[in-house]
Order: C-alpha cells, then sequence, then structure tokens
C-alpha cells in the first residue's frame, strides 16, 4: 500500500493501535501454567471488542486469532494445549485488519527466570529491528534494510532467519513489494513515499531457517536454536519512518 491521503494514514494508525494493544494485554496477562489456547482467547476478544479481524483466520483460515510460538517453534504457531513455563520464549504475531486496512506487529517475550544470554538475545532482536527501520527512507534500496541488519548480527556473533521475510502490507496482509529480506541480500528496488511495509528479522544464536514443524502451519529452528522476532508496521517517508503499530 502507499499512503498518499491523510484518510488511509489515519485508518491504518488506528488498526496499527488496535494490533499494539492487543499484543500488550497478551504480553501482560502471560504467566506460567496458562495454555497458549488461553492467551489466544485474550487477543481474540481484544480485537473482537474493538471491531477488528484476525487477519490470519481472514486470509489463511489460521485455527486462532493469533500465532503463539514457544522456544523451538519459531513463527505460525497455532494456540491450542501447549502449558507455558518458567524460563520459555514466547513469540506473540498479532495481524489484523479494520475497515479495510490491515497492521501487523509481533515480540518475543521471556517468562521468568531466563538465561542471561536470552535476555541478550531478546534486547538484541528488539535492536535489530530499530536498525532495519533506520533504513526506511524514500530513495534508499530495499536491501538497505537486510545489508544493516546483516551487519549488526554479524558483529555481534548472531545469524538470521532466512526465509521468513518483512513485507507489504496495508490493504492486505501481505502485498507489493512483497518478500523484503532482512539479512544481506541484492534488491535494487527503491523505497518510495508512503510505501507500507513491516520489518520483523529472525535474530537467532544459531539457526539459519525455518522448517515445517508438521502440522501445516508451525514452523521451527533449524539448526535448532534460540531464536527471537520483533515487528512493527511502519510507512516510508522522506525522513523518519512514521511508526503504524504502538499502543496507545
Amino acid at each position: 500500500m502507499t499512503i498518499d491521503r491523510q484518510e488511509d494514514l489515519d485508518g491504518l494508525k488506528e488498526i496499527g493501535r488496535i494490533v499494539a494493544n492487543t499484543l500488550r494485554a497478551m504480553a501482560q496477562a502471560m504467566e506460567p501454567g496458562m495454555t497458549t489456547r488461553e492467551l489466544d482467547a485474550i487477543g481474540r476478544a481484544y480485537l473482537d471488542r474493538h471491531g477488528a479481524v484476525s487477519a490470519p483466520e481472514q486470509v489463511y483460515d489460521f485455527p486462532g486469532a493469533t500465532c503463539i510460538s514457544v522456544n523451538e517453534d519459531i513463527a505460525h504457531g497455532i494456540p491450542g494445549d501447549r502449558v507455558i513455563a518458567a524460563g520459555d520464549l514466547v513469540n506473540i504475531d498479532v495481524s489484523a485488519s479494520k475497515d479495510g486496512y490491515f497492521a501487523d506487529t509481533g515480540a518475543t517475550h521471556r517468562v521468568p527466570p531466563v538465561k542471561p544470554s536470552l535476555d541478550r538475545l531478546c534486547r538484541d532482536g528488539r535492536r535489530a529491528m530499530q536498525i532495519g527501520i533506520a533504513q526506511v527512507r524514500a530513495g534508499r534500496r530495499l536491501d538497505g534494510i537486510g545489508r544493516a541488519i546483516g551487519r549488526f548480527a554479524s558483529d555481534r556473533g548472531y545469524t538470521l532467519v532466512r526465509n521468513l521475510a518483512s513485507h507489504g502490507v496495508g490493504r492486505s496482509l501481505h502485498e507489493y513489494p512483497g518478500e523484503i529480506a532482512t539479512w544481506p541480500n541484492k534488491d535494487t528496488r527503491r523505497i518510495h513515499n508512503g510505501l507500507v511495509l513491516t520489518v520483523e528479522p529472525f535474530l537467532s544464536t544459531g539457526a539459519l531457517w525455518a522448517t515445517d514443524g508438521g502440522d501445516g502451519w508451525t514452523l521451527r529452528a533449524d539448526p535448532r536454536a534460540p531464536v527471537v522476532q520483533y515487528e512493527h508496521t511502519v510507512v516510508a517517508t522522506g525522513g523518519k519512518a512514521i511508526f503504524v503499530t504502538l499502543p496507545g
């Protein structure tokens, strides 16, 4: 989607706020002993109260309102009977639509107590996302996002999962310019003013790929290693990107 009217930006910010607040509500409610299905129900209730529709359900008939991925499951985890335990890494990904606008956000959360190395991985995962977003500016090449994130990851001894990418969003969940690599690559396409996209690197202590978890949806780390993901939907401008998925 390309934003060229204030009406469109307002609509995008509205659904962006809703998914961000849904993510925050779920993170605040999460505790050991809760199942991922119970956590998903909190997200569904928030979306329903604010007139939003789960994008994974709407677009892909996904069996849950949100994607909840624990430990070795790194993306597209189906909410179910899995019990969240102390020490877990829990990724929550929330995407939804309202009035024809879509927004997408996500974050990995630690269930205390966790190892200091996982605390560091989470901090650096969020930083990797921020570094990528700093490259989102009209006129710049799309591959600047992956190059900047790649330098950061390499300097700190991390790997990046290379088959889970950022993407265009706005009028649908996945749209132009399609997949946007968050690892070093060659993509000479230029970012244009008003382009709406996500930035969502998957930072790891060793994983390189996301592989089929066996249920048709869930993706797992390969090689097996901790993975974190942080995601915002942003709009490109001639200066700093506009954050769409901010709580408030």
